[in-house]
C-alpha cells in the first residue's frame, strides 16, 4: 500500500516533494521485492530511456546497490540471462516496452527466474490484456503495479515533465491541427498527474483561461494550450480516486496551469544570483562543470568534474543569493580558515592583504585541506570567473538599463543612446536587450519603427524572428497589420502584465536586484485566493471552501513571525537605490539580514502549491519558489516543460512561425 502524504506532511515527519519521490523508488518499489541480504538473491534492475532518467534525477547508484541490486540493464539493449535470480522492471506501459517485457519471461528458458513490474502510469487496459492472455509469463510475474511516477526532479522543489519541443509542437501555426499536438498533451498531463499520485495529493486545478472566446476573435491554438492541459490533468487525476488506495477525494493541495505569456522577460532579462549566472554565463553541461582547479602546489592546474547540486552545502548556501554576495562570503570562508591556521599566517611575510586567489592556493597546501575545503576552492573560482565576465562584457551597465525599461524608468533614448555607444556589444546581449524592449513597449515594434529598430541594433533575419515570435506566446492585438510589416501590440493587459512595479517593503541590500519573476505575484494571490477571476478560471469546483484553508495558513504564518520578531510586511528586493556594486548583508547593529530558506519548521508548512509552466520555467522562478515556501510556511513545487537558460530559450523562440487561426477552426 502507498505511503499516505498525510503522514508526512500533517504529522512530525516532513518530507520534501524530491525525498518522497525517492523513499517511493527506493522502498516501496526496491526494498519491497527485496527478498533476502544474501548476495544470491541479489535482483537485476530493468529500466527503459525514460524511468532511467527518473531514477537517476532521485537516486544514486549506491543507494540503489544498497537495496539489493546487482545490475542495471537498459530494456532495449542485449542482455545476459540470470535465470537463477529475480528482475525488477520499471518500465513506461507502452506497447512496444510489453513485448519487450514478454519476450524476456516467456518460453522454456526465461531471461530471469521471476519478474516484479512496476509501470511508471497508468496502463491502458488493452495492454493489461495482453500481458494476462500470455498463459507462460503470467506465473512467472511476482508482481505488477502501477508505481505513477514518471516526472523528473531537478531540485528539492521542482521537475519537469521533460518537452523541450512544447513551444514548438503547441504554439507554432499549425500545432492544433496535428494528431502530435494532442498525443503531446496528454503525455506532459500524465506526468504531470503522477506527481500527485506520487504524493497522494488532490488538487484544486487553477488555469489561466483563454480570452475572447465569443466565436469572432481571432486567435491561436496556444491560447486554448493551458485550457486543455488543466482539463487532463483533472481527469486523469480523477481516475485516481477510485484506482489508487488512500488517495484523498477532497483537494489537499492547488495546482496553478501557466504558459510564458504571464511573463515573457523571466526567460531573457540578465539574473544575478549566483545559480543564475552560472546557467548564463558560463558553458554547463546541464549542472556539471568543469573548471581548472590548481594543484596544491599552485604550479600547475587540473580539470575536474563538478557537480552543482544539492548535495554541496556551499551550493546550497550561495545559489539564490547575488553574485556580488556570494564572491565576499566565499572570501571571508577563506580569510577565517587561513586566519586560524599559523602555518597560513607564516606566508603572509610583508603583512599585505591577501587576495582571494593567494588565499586559494595557500589554503589547498595546509594538511587540513579536504573535500569541504576542495568545494569551496571550486566555488571561489567559479566567482572569480563569473565576476571577469561581467566586467569584460559590461553587464552592470547592461543589467541597469534591462532592470530601468521593465520598471518604466527607461525608454527608447535610452535604448537608442546605449545602441550607439555600445556597438561592438554582443549580438546575443543586444537581442535580449530588444527583447526585453518589445515585451514592455510593443506599440514601438509597428511598420517601419521596428525595422529602424533592428537596423539599429544590427540584428540578424534570424535574431527579428525571435523578437517577431514573441507575439506567438504573449497574443497580439487584432488590429490589421500593412503588408510588409508586423506588429508586435499585445494586447492592453498583457502589455502591463509585463511591466513591473516595485514592490512595497525592505530596501534592497545589492544592486541589481530589482527585478522579480511574476509567478511571485501569482502565488502570493493564489494563497489569498485573490487570483483574478475573469483570467484565472477553476477546473473543479472545491469540496470545501479551500481559500479558508489559505487564510488560515497565511494567519498562522502571520503570528509565528510575530513570536519570532519579523515583519508581516511583504518582503521587498527591489526598492529604488543608489548604484552600488556590492554593500554589506550587515545591519548597522552587526545583525545579519539574511533570508534563510532551509529552516522553516514543519509544524508550521501548510497545504502545498504547484506551479505548472509550458514553455519552460528558468532559474530565478526556481529561485522565488523557494523563497515563498519560507514566506507563506506552504511548500511551492514549480514544474515546467523544461528549465531553460536565456540562450536556449531564444533558440526555441525561433523554430515558432506565425499563422493565425480563426475561433472556429479549434477543437477542445
Amino acid at each position: 500500500m502507498l505511503v499516505s502524504d498525510s503522514d508526512f506532511s500533517r504529522g512530525g515527519n516532513w518530507k520534501t516533494f524530491r525525498q518522497i519521490g525517492r523513499d517511493r523508488l527506493l522502498y516501496e518499489m526496491l526494498q519491497t521485492s527485496k527478498s533476502g541480504d544474501s548476495r544470491s538473491s541479489w535482483k537485476v534492475l530493468i529500466m527503459d530511456k525514460v524511468t532511467v532518467k527518473v531514477m537517476s534525477c532521485l537516486c544514486k547508484m549506491s543507494d540503489i546497490n544498497e537495496q539489493g541490486i546487482l545490475l542495471v540493464e537498459d530494456l532495449y539493449k542485449r542482455r545476459q540471462p540470470f535465470p537463477s535470480r529475480d528482475a525488477i522492471y520499471f518500465i513506461q506501459p507502452s506497447k512496444e516496452n510489453i513485448i519487450m517485457l514478454l519476450s524476456d519471461m516467456s518460453g522454456r528458458e526465461p531471461l530471469y527466474r521471476k519478474a516484479y513490474v512496476y509501470f511508471s502510469s497508468p496502463v491502458p487496459k488493452h495492454l493489461l490484456a495482453h500481458i494476462k492472455n500470455d498463459s507462460s509469463v503470467v506465473p512467472r510475474i511476482a508482481a505488477l503495479r502501477e508505481m505513477n511516477l514518471e516526472y523528473f526532479s531537478v531540485d528539492n522543489q521542482g521537475f519537469i515533465t521533460d518537452h523541450e519541443k512544447a513551444l514548438e509542437e503547441l504554439f507554432s501555426d499549425d500545432a492544433g491541427n496535428s494528431r502530435r499536438f494532442d498525443a503531446y498533451l496528454n503525455e506532459m498531463a500524465t506526468r504531470i498527474a503522477t506527481v500527485f499520485a506520487s504524493l497522494k495529493e488532490c488538487p484544486i486545478v487553477h488555469y489561466r483561461a483563454a480570452k475572447g472566446l465569443d466565436g469572432t476573435t481571432v486567435t491561436t491554438f496556444g491560447d486554448l494550450v493551458t485550457t486543455k492541459l488543466a482539463a487532463e490533468v483533472w481527469n486523469i487525476v480523477t481516475t485516481y480516486k477510485s484506482s489508487i488506495p488512500d488517495f484523498p477525494q477532497k483537494e489537499t493541495c492547488e495546482l496553478l496551469i501557466i504558459d510564458r505569456s504571464v511573463d515573457q522577460v523571466a526567460p531573457i532579462i540578465h539574473e544575478w544570483t549566483y545559480d543564475t549566472m552560472c546557467h548564463d554565463l558560463l558553458n554547463l553541461d546541464g549542472n556539471r562543470y568543469v573548471p581548472e582547479v590548481p594543484s596544491k602546489s599552485g604550479d600547475t592546474s587540473k580539470k575536474k568534474e563538478v557537480l552543482l547540486e544539492d548535495q554541496d552545502p556551499v551550493w546550497l548556501e550561495l545559489r539564490h543569493t547575488h553574485i556580488a554576495e556570494a564572491s565576499e562570503r566565499l572570501h571571508e570562508r577563506m580569510t577565517n580558515f587561513v586566519s586560524y591556521n599559523k602555518a597560513a599566517q607564516l606566508q603572509q611575510r610583508d603583512g599585505s592583504q591577501l587576495s582571494t586567489r593567494d588565499l586559494q592556493k595557500m589554503v589547498q597546501a595546509l594538511p587540513q585541506y579536504n573535500e569541504q575545503m576542495e568545494k569551496l576552492s571550486v566555488h571561489v573560482e567559479i566567482a572569480g570567473k563569473l565576476n571577469k565576465i561581467i566586467r569584460d562584457m559590461g553587464l552592470r551597465e547592461l543589467g541597469q538599463l534591462e532592470q530601468d525599461l521593465v520598471f518604466g524608468d527607461a525608454g527608447t533614448k535610452e535604448v537608442i543612446n546605449f545602441l550607439r555607444k555600445n556597438k561592438e556589444e554582443r549580438s546575443q546581449n543586444i537581442l535580449r536587450l530588444m527583447m526585453i524592449y518589445a515585451a514592455v513597449y510593443p506599440e514601438n515594434f509597428e511598420g517601419d519603427k521596428a525595422l529602424k529598430l533592428m537596423q539599429l541594433a544590427r540584428l540578424s533575419d534570424t535574431d527579428m524572428k525571435a523578437v517577431k515570435n514573441m507575439t506567438l506566446i504573449g497574443g497580439c492585438d487584432s488590429r490589421s497589420v500593412s503588408k510588409g510589416t508586423f506588429s508586435l501590440m499585445f494586447d492592453s493587459e498583457k502589455r502591463k502584465s509585463m511591466v513591473r512595479k516595485d514592490r512595497t517593503g525592505e530596501e534592497a541590500i545589492w544592486d541589481l536586484f530589482r527585478f522579480y519573476p511574476m509567478i511571485e505575484e501569482l502565488i502570493e494571490k493564489l494563497n489569498k485566493g485573490e487570483l483574478p477571476k475573469d483570467e484565472y478560471h477553476c477546473m473543479n469546483n472545491p469540496t470545501e471552501p479551500f481559500s479558508t484553508t489559505s487564510q488560515r495558513t497565511n494567519g498562522r504564518a502571520q503570528v509565528a513571525s510575530i513570536r519570532e520578531g519579523q515583519s508581516t510586511t511583504p518582503h521587498s528586493m527591489r526598492s529604488r537605490r543608489t548604484a552600488t556594486w556590492a554593500r554589506s548583508r550587515f545591519s548597522d547593529d552587526g545583525s545579519s539580514n539574511d533570508l534563510v530558506l532551509n529552516t522553516v519548521p514543519v509544524k508550521k508548512m501548510g497545504q502545498r502549491i504547484f506551479v505548472f509552466i509550458i514553455g519552460g520555467a528558468t532559474r530565478s522562478e526556481l529561485r522565488i519558489c523557494h523563497k515563498l515556501t519560507a514566506k507563506l510556511r506552504r511548500e511551492v513545487i514549480l514544474g515546467a516543460t523544461s528549465f531553460d537558460d536565456p540562450a536556449q530559450y531564444i533558440e526555441k523562440l525561433k523554430l515558432l512561425s506565425d499563422k493565425k487561426v480563426s475561433i472556429s477552426d479549434l477543437k477542445i
